[in-house]
């Protein structure tokens, strides 16, 4: 399956996407972004049930500012539209493929909860 390109209009549209969507935050200019790209790229094809989609932060600053990248590249998963992991660091295969399959084996009531409990304000 191709990686998206995914623009500050079409961010929202595709991170809300049904199932597991994975975002690479990248720049023409950064040589771990350039090593982790075939890595990303071959994850695509290899997991065609998810959607996999990626940022050029270089034209995309507006969106790399509201998504509070400071380093790259930057990978970020969604479940079910729930933003599941975002760290900074290029990966190889096997720790890529270690990674999609956490997101895989989330239980999403449990994030869910967790996510509200979080957003539960604190007594007065």
């Amino acid at each position: 399956m191709a990686v998206l390109t995914i623009t500050q209009d079409s961010f929202e549209s595709v991170t809300a996407l049904p199932g597991i969507v994975f975002i690479d935050c990248w720049a023409t200019w950064c040589p771990p972004c350039r090593g982790f790209k075939p890595v990303f790229e071959k994850a695509s094809n290899t997991y065609p049930d998810i959607t996999f989609g990626s940022v050029n932060t270089e034209e995309e600053q507006v969106l790399a500012a509201q998504l509070g990248i400071t380093s790259i590249p930057t990978i970020m998963a969604f479940r079910e539209g729930v933003l599941v992991y975002a760290r900074p660091g290029a990966m190889g295969a096997q720790d890529f493929d270690r990674l999609i399959d956490a997101v895989r084996a989330l239980d999403m009531d449990q994030v869910r909860a967790e996510l509200a409990k979080d957003e539960t304000p604190a007594a007065a």
